[in-house]
């Protein structure tokens, strides 16, 4: 710990010196033809204080109610390598979203040094970081206050960058689910959660969430990180044809925690079925239902404990637990293994820019949970009678989906960047939002 506490003051000198390099490369960028390419595009990155986003990574260790999460801010939060020989996989955690759409932020093509001409303005605010001292720190009984700091210093610091558009033209990364921050800001006392996306001053700006709730048009969910972060295409393509290759011994896989309650529910049910098969296995698989318990969180940085059973199942099996969506998700399409849902709200009507709704029957497979926990319906019966040839189908329908959610490390190939990532996707689709937005509400574009 030590080590990693003395470390901070290099990584932030590390990224300063990139914003530096990149901040004085956009004016190169802007002179070199690229107004085409970038029309409607143009993104300005907020210089905020060092108090909203380098100086919360100092502050990794300091909440004893959760896990030391210093180890993944490795390799600008991607986390530790697997194992030293490793190029592409790492022990990555979810928190660190804000901080890796940050330093890949940094290398977006259409950056520009001029506010008034950008068409969105992002906040490189590290939410969830910061929320840590409401959820688990000493301030646990002012969390309605989370991001007015923010709010007060857009409002003191060039305040016309944020009133030219009242700030429908802002965006931030929230690495957590967007019900952590909608606490209403009445509780009393207060339950869990901030009230940031409560806040009437902040109302306007996109939030990109891992969990998005159906009703606020300012939220949008973005996919979980995976521990797969590829530098270049060869790395990439090669993985995809190892998943390609993998030889499918189970029918079904469940990869979590949980249903061990008395209280009827799908985790339950998943359990049950699984763990009392008795038919015979047939169609060709070794196994009917497998299942990796992640219980206590033992799998969460070390994707070696899920990723080989994913290789070799068919299908994943993907249950809501404490809210619908799950990272599990986007590592079982890593694995070219075909999703299972058990409600919309899974992934169908969140990670539309990523997954597009009119096409999850070409990708995965929806079994309503209703149905299995009060009605009996049998998941592992749904799953054999669909033929080998959908299956097929699907599955290569997952593998063309693998780009499209991988976050791609910092600094990769331009081959690799050719491919549009779930960095690149989020940002299209950020600016698409603001642009629609502003037409709406007939604000200057």
């Amino acid at each position: 710990m030590v080590h990693m506490k003395s470390s901070m003051v290099t990584f932030s000198s590390y990224i300063s010196i990139i914003l530096l390099l990149l901040n004085l490369a956009v004016c190169e960028i802007e002179s070199e033809g690229r107004e085409n390419e970038c029309k409607k595009r143009w993104i300005y990155i907020r210089k905020l204080p060092p108090r909203f986003n380098l100086d919360l990574l100092g502050k990794c260790s300091e909440y004893p109610l959760l896990e030391d999460f210093c180890p993944y801010l490795a390799n600008h939060g991607l986390g530790q390598k697997t194992h030293n020989r490793s190029h592409s996989w790492y022990r990555s955690d979810p928190l660190m979203l804000e901080l890796i759409f940050h330093r890949r932020m940094l290398e977006y093509p259409c950056l520009t040094q001029d506010p008034f001409s950008a068409d969105a303005v992002y906040l490189p605010y590290y939410a969830t970081l910061d929320a840590l001292r409401y959820l688990y720190g000493p301030e646990v009984n002012s969390s309605a206050d989370h991001g007015l700091e923010l709010f007060d210093f857009l409002q003191d610091d060039e305040p016309s960058i944020w009133n030219r558009r009242n700030g429908h033209d802002h965006f931030l990364v929230m690495a957590r689910p967007a019900w952590d921050f909608s606490q209403p800001l009445d509780n009393d006392p207060p339950l869990w959660g901030t009230s940031f996306l409560e806040l009437p001053e902040l109302f306007n700006v996109t939030a990109l969430t891992l969990e998005s709730r159906a009703w606020p048009w300012q939220e949008h969910a973005v996919p979980y990180p995976t521990s797969f972060h590829p530098p270049n295409l060869g790395l990439l393509e090669s993985w995809v044809q190892r998943v390609r290759r993998s030889k499918r011994s189970s029918l079904a896989l469940f990869v979590g925690g949980g249903g061990v309650s008395a209280t009827p529910n799908i985790r339950r049910s998943i359990r049950g079925e699984c763990d009392n098969i008795t038919s015979d296995f047939g169609g060709g698989y070794d196994k009917l239902c497998e299942v990796v318990d992640c219980s206590n969180g033992v799998c969460e940085h070390d994707p070696l404990r899920f990723m080989k059973p994913m290789l070799q199942a068919s299908f994943c099996l993907q249950p809501p637990g404490d809210t619908p969506t799950r990272r599990s998700t986007f590592d079982s399409i890593i694995a070219g293994c075909i999703p299972v849902f058990f409600e919309d709200l899974s992934a169908k009507s969140q990670y539309g820019w990523h997954l597009p709704e009119n096409e999850f029957d070409g990708f995965s497979v929806f079994i309503a949970k209703e149905e299995v926990v009060f009605k009996g319906l049998r998941i592992l019966d749904v799953l054999r009678t669909i033929p080998r040839s959908r299956v097929r189908r699907m599955r290569e329908k997952v593998l063309e989906l693998i780009p499209r959610v991988v976050y791609r490390k910092h600094n990769s190939s331009p081959g690799l960047r050719a491919k549009k990532d779930a960095f690149d996707i989020a940002v299209d689709g950020t600016l698409d939002k603001i642009q629609s937005r502003l037409k709406e509400l007939v604000l200057p574009l």
